[in-house]
């Protein structure tokens, strides 16, 4: 085998030994009480708010967008209220421009965050200056906040309510067991709202 090759072969086993070692009850347990709180915010007329930086921003729309749209392709339901804070262009390079990137996401929440509301902020080094103002306005308004963290949680972990943090510092690995801990934590809020008749199925097609 090649060392190109090895290498992969390298990333492939960490990520696995990765994703085992939160296949416990310590970590379940966690996603299983983000997934109650989500779905109580969600009966009580609230939504989930999303953001990150780089491939966390990403993983914040990809999994607003699960809840909006579709998650399981065999379940057809109503969609479920989610916002990713990281918007289109023009309010971005505004901000950036008028304010400073670091201000971004405290303003998206203070404008647009209610108290039934919940945030979930995303951040593989838990240090990310526009993530932890976020955190902050949102507890001075009364928002619950949840924290998908990594490197052992970051000055972030002081401002959130309930973590996840990945047990790794790389980069790379904690993304790939933050969209694995996400996609879980989804279909748990899926879940829980259809099971308490918050959300209906419907008759919607397509695939997803």
């Amino acid at each position: 085998m090649s060392d190109e090759k090895k290498s992969i072969e390298k990333h492939f086993l960490q990520s696995a030994k990765l994703l085992n070692s939160i296949a416990t009850d310590k970590y379940v347990s966690i996603i299983y009480s983000m997934g109650q709180l989500i779905a109580n915010s969600i009966e009580d007329g609230g939504k989930l708010m999303l953001c990150g930086n780089g491939g966390s921003a990403a993983d914040a729309q990809h999994l607003a967008a699960e809840l909006l749209v579709r998650l399981r392709p065999k379940v057809n339901r109503q969609g479920i209220p989610a916002i990713a804070l990281a918007m289109d262009s023009s309010t971005m390079t505004a901000c950036g421009n008028d304010f400073g990137f670091e201000m971004l996401y405290e303003r998206m929440v203070d404008t647009l965050g209610q108290k039934n509301d919940v945030l979930l902020v995303i951040t593989t080094s838990g240090r990310s200056s526009n993530v932890i103002g976020a955190l902050k306005k949102a507890q001075s308004k009364g928002i619950l906040t949840l924290g998908f963290l990594g490197a052992g949680g970051g000055p972030a972990m002081a401002f959130c309510d309930f973590s996840f943090v990945a047990p790794s510092d790389d980069t790379a690995l904690v993304q790939e067991s933050h969209i694995a801990a996400g996609h879980a934590l989804m279909i748990t809020v899926e879940d829980l709202l259809l099971a308490k008749d918050i959300i209906k199925e419907g008759s919607l097609s397509g695939e997803h």
